[in-house]
């Protein structure tokens, strides 16, 4: 593709995409959730992180529409909201992977 067929918008759009997903901890979170829903505390006990770490992290998947929620009686329920996610997340592991082989 062209770089003149890319908008500014379109590259601001991208760099937040990669910010979002340049956390191992917004990582691992990603990761519990292809497995399929959760709740945080459950995501506490999958990544060995805080209640208040995944909860933190969580709002800024959620406000980058990466997760989504469903509230279910007390708990809500979190899980991906964007096929393209996971398609990011396996090229970026396929990548990583392949760099490590490299060395």
């Amino acid at each position: 593709m062209p770089v003149k067929n890319i908008s500014t918008e379109d590259f601001i759009a991208m760099a937040t995409t990669f910010k979002g997903l340049g956390d191992g901890t917004r990582l691992r979170i990603l990761a519990a959730l292809f497995e399929g829903e959760a709740c945080v505390s459950d995501l506490e006990a999958v990544t060995g992180i805080s209640q208040s770490a995944v909860s933190h992290q969580l709002r800024l998947l959620r406000n980058l529409k990466f997760v989504s929620a469903k509230r279910v009686g007390q708990q809500v329920f979190y899980r991906i909201d964007d096929d393209h996610i996971g398609d990011l997340f396996e090229r970026a592991l396929e990548h990583a992977r392949h760099m490590d082989h490299r060395s």
